[in-house]
């Protein structure tokens, strides 16, 4: 059992969840374009948040028809503005296999109180997505976060569905092929997948939920941060930058400067690759590792994103003081920041791949990670 330390470092070693690592190279002098101290309403700015949503249906190959809009309250605002707002005009299924599905769930059990269907699976594990009753609307997260498990694809969602689909794909965009036609709203938060500063949201909308928004009014009130339409009609202007409320203009310049960068690898395509490749670092070094392996339990499902990861090893006495003493030591060596499980997860891991990471940071950044068990485990063992 060696406790020896690796030589080599991470040169940027923050793996967060969200907000995830800024896109390589940046410094606030990138930011100085920003329209500071102008109004939002004004052309400038006006144009910076034309800008992000166009550079949004550029990149992630979202369909014409469709409408983008920037809304408060990160992924939580924007989606829930869609439950809000849509929900109610027949039964829906909600599905989690993880927390942030999970808080779908109790909005609309307990605090819209519509007529429902629940559908869970443990983490590590997913729904049988096929076997729900798509003629409802259906509820549900392309990729749980706080599981590291995701949709393999969207093929089992029916062209001829009579329900909308609403899906959480806020770490998911960015990083996996989203299948447009099989997604009526969409709705992500720019700090994860291209590491972007927090409090903004991105709503999608295709054209049969714009239809619904038209022609179905909810049973409860909605506050105006939640309002879509006005007298039976989209509001259009919150999809072409007249956003509902004041935006955060040098957030937004951040956005479209990683807009830019992501372009400059090549697109959805180059973004994807990337993460693909941090994701596949760690699932190699889990396959040489039998201490340590991915919580998601068929490969088919394992994030590339943010990728979980549970010890295995039946001599840790105890898992989750295990986990956190794992993750103290990687902080404190400054090799692997904020990579502890979500708190309401099992114990373990979660290290964040997505394209901003780079590769030779998580391959530097493993070694740490054999380090630090060992380490653990012969100071547990020297406790007992």
């Amino acid at each position: 059992m060696s406790t020896t330390k690796p030589a080599t470092r991470p040169a940027n070693p923050r793996f967060s969840s969200g907000p995830c690592a800024k896109i390589p190279g940046f410094s606030l002098d990138k930011l100085s374009d920003a329209a500071l101290g102008r109004s939002h309403r004004a052309k400038v700015g006006k144009d910076k948040l034309k800008a992000a949503i166009e550079g949004t249906r550029e990149v992630l190959g979202i369909p014409e028809n469709y409408k983008i809009g920037i809304v408060p309250a990160s992924d939580t605002g924007a989606y829930e503005m869609a439950m809000w707002t849509m929900l109610g005009e027949r039964p829906a299924e909600m599905v989690a296999w993880e927390s942030f599905g999970a808080g779908w769930v109790t909005d609309a059990v307990k605090q819209l109180k519509i007529e429902h269907q629940v559908h869970t699976a443990e983490y590590g594990e997913i729904v049988d997505m096929a076997s729900l009753n798509y003629d409802n609307d259906v509820c549900f997260t392309w990729n749980g976060t706080t599981s590291g498990v995701r949709m393999p694809s969207g093929d089992v969602i029916p062209a001829d569905r009579k329900g909308l689909t609403l899906c959480d794909a806020t770490s998911a965009a960015f990083a996996m092929g989203l299948p447009w036609d099989k997604l009526d709203v969409t709705t992500f938060s720019w700090q994860k997948v291209l590491g972007g500063e927090a409090a903004h949201g991105i709503l999608i909308l295709s054209p049969r939920a714009v239809e619904r928004l038209e022609n179905y009014t909810p049973a409860w009130p909605l506050p105006k941060i939640f309002r879509l339409t006005k007298g039976g009609k989209l509001i259009d202007g919150i999809f072409e930058g007249a956003t509902i409320n004041t935006p955060s203009m040098l957030a937004v310049e951040d956005y479209l400067v990683a807009l830019d960068w992501a372009r400059s690898v090549g697109g959805l395509t180059g973004l994807m690759a990337r993460a693909d490749a941090n994701a596949q670092a760690v699932w190699d070094f889990c396959d040489a590792n039998d201490w340590i392996d991915n919580l998601a339990s068929d490969p088919a499902t394992r994030s590339n994103t943010s990728v979980c990861l549970k010890f295995t090893d039946p001599a840790i006495a105890d898992p989750a003081a295990f986990a956190k003493a794992v993750q103290k030591r990687l902080e404190a060596e400054g090799v692997a920041l904020d990579v502890g499980s979500y708190r309401d997860a099992p114990a373990g891991l979660r290290i964040w791949c997505g394209g901003t990471v780079e590769t030779a940071d998580i391959e530097a950044m493993l070694p740490w990670l054999d380090w630090a068990y060992h380490a653990e485990l012969q100071a547990q063992a020297q406790a007992a």
